[in-house]
Formats: structure tokens, sequence, C-alpha cells
């Protein structure tokens, strides 16, 4: 062999495989751990801008627009007293298929149109709990959920017929007795084919219909709600100097598949904002739901100055 520089070694293809394997493994085991890296990275950012949402709350501009939402007769005015007269239209007919139906709602064969209340899913949970049959309470929470969409009654079959899909429901409300709207909240999150915004519904409603919880009751949390506080973090994050706060913002106020960590989040600050409302000279009630339907009928639009 000539002295000099290699430039090529021919080896028999499986010695030469060995190499490729261990160079693939060790690249991919690099990849993952920057992957974690950056998500760490990522989850810190997010605590800041959550740390800065949680201290400044709501604008002046906010508590105006919402002043002006509770005042105004063909909008807020009447849920000054909470929000139990909020209600939707259903087609009764169109649930035939769905069991066990609530026996309080309007009769399926008779009724072509009817309206249902949340002060009365809120009374069909509590018929359902004195049995237990929180299979029955959750059909009641997502007649209100769906309203007239078409594709409600099948997809609220579709839950029930999971396996184990009713235990996971009173394991859930057992949860939020015990440990709180975030527990309750991570069990019902693991029940394939119901996504947050439908079973946040069923939980608010458990959450108001329980006489005794541990912990801030429940709320509901939907994209519109999640896009309202995607918008105010990003302003929020921009206005402190932070020009990643979007990009934050966009991932962790998300369109849905929210954590029960972001779940724990909006409620802190659903909460805080609500007492600030309260203290605001406005005749703001105590009832933070009232804050989570005026964010979600666009009462105020931080992007709006």
């Amino acid at each position: 062999m000539p002295y000099g520089r290699v430039d090529h070694v021919e080896l028999h293809p499986h010695a030469a495989e060995v190499p490729r394997t261990v160079a693939r493994r060790i690249l991919a085991g690099l990849d993952k751990r920057g992957a974690d890296l950056a998500m760490r990275h990522d989850q810190g950012l997010a605590d800041e801008l959550d740390e800065r949402m949680l201290e400044l709350l709501l604008p002046g501009s906010a508590v105006e627009a919402l002043g002006r939402w509770l005042a105004d007769p063909r909008r807020g005015q009447g849920y000054a007293n909470g929000t139990g007269t909020h209600s939707v239209r259903y087609r009764p007919s169109a649930w035939k298929a769905v069991a066990p139906w609530p026996g309080t709602f309007a009769d399926r064969a008779a009724a072509e149109s009817a309206s249902v209340s949340r002060a009365e899913v809120v009374a069909a949970v509590r018929a359902a709990e004195r049995s237990e049959n929180w299979a029955e309470a959750f059909v009641a929470t997502q007649v209100w959920g769906y309203g007239d969409r078409g594709y409600g009654p099948h997809r609220t079959c579709q839950v029930l017929a999971r396996p184990g899909a009713e235990a996971v429901l009173a394991e859930a409300v057992a949860l939020l007795v015990d440990r709180g709207a975030v527990a309750a909240y991570e069990r019902l999150n693991t029940l394939h084919g119901l996504g947050p915004a439908y079973f946040t519904k069923f939980l608010y409603f458990a959450g108001q219909a329980l006489s005794d919880m541990k912990g801030p009751r429940p709320l509901i949390l939907d994209s519109v709600l999640a896009g309202v506080l995607r918008r105010h973090a990003t302003k929020v994050g921009l206005a402190a100097g932070y020009e990643w706060s979007e990009r934050i913002a966009r991932w962790i106020w998300r369109r849905s598949g929210w954590s029960s960590h972001r779940y724990d989040v909006y409620l802190r600050w659903m909460y805080a904002a609500n007492e600030q409302l309260e203290a605001a000279s406005i005749d703001w009630p105590a009832a933070p739901d009232v804050l989570e339907l005026a964010l979600f009928s666009s009462a105020w639009d931080p992007e709006r100055p």
C-alpha cells in the first residue's frame, strides 16, 4: 500500500452497515435530547408569559369594554345576576338515538325545535347526580354544548359507546369533589373522541350542580376563549419586550389539546380577572362564568385599542 492519506476503504457490506447504524442511533438520540431541551426552553418562556399575564390581568380598555357589554340590554345585561338564563336552540328529534335522555328535556318525538338554558342543564345534572347516572348528565351538557349542530348526537353516542366511558365520567366527578377541577380535567382528557371544548362543558355543569367541591369551580374552555387569551398573551408579551411572545402564545393557547397545566393557568387567570372586574365599580357579578360568556360573545377583543 502506498504511503499517504487514505481516501477510501472498501468494507464488507455487513461491516459497513454497523457504523451507519450506530451513527443513526447517535443522531436520533441527539435529536431527541435537542427536542427535549427546546421544549424545556419553550416551557420556561411560557411560564414567564403566564406570570406576566397573571400579574397584569385585564387592561383598562378591557374593563371598559366588558362594563359596556354588561350594561347593554341587548347583550350582557340579562346576565348581571348570573348566566342561568343563557340558552341555546336544539332539535330534540335529532337526538332520538341518544340514551339516556334527560327527563326534564323536550320530548324528542314531539318537538322539532326547543331551547335549553344553563340553569336547566344544571337542574338536569343535579337530577342525574341523585341516581349517579353521569351518562345522563353528560348527555344534558352535550345537548347544550352542540346546540343545533347536526353532528352533535352522533359524536355524543360515539363517546358513550367507548369502553369504560361512564366510569371515566364518574371518576372525573369524584376527582372534582376530592381534588379539584384540574385533576378532573386530566382524567377526562383520557377519554378518546372527547375534546376539551366539550368535556369542560361537562365539568362546568357538574361543578355548578355539586353542592361542594375542592377549589375553584370549573369553567368552559374552547377555541374561542383560547383565541382571546392567545391574542392577549401576545400583546402582553410584546409590551414587555418579549419578541418571542407570539410564537409561544400560539403554542400554549392553541385551538385545542390543552394540557391540565394550561387549564390550571386558565382558571387562575379567569378567577383573578373576575375579581378585578368586581372591584372596578361596574357592577360586575361575583361569577367567573359571566366573564367566560362575555369573552365568548366577543365583548372584548385584545387587538383593538
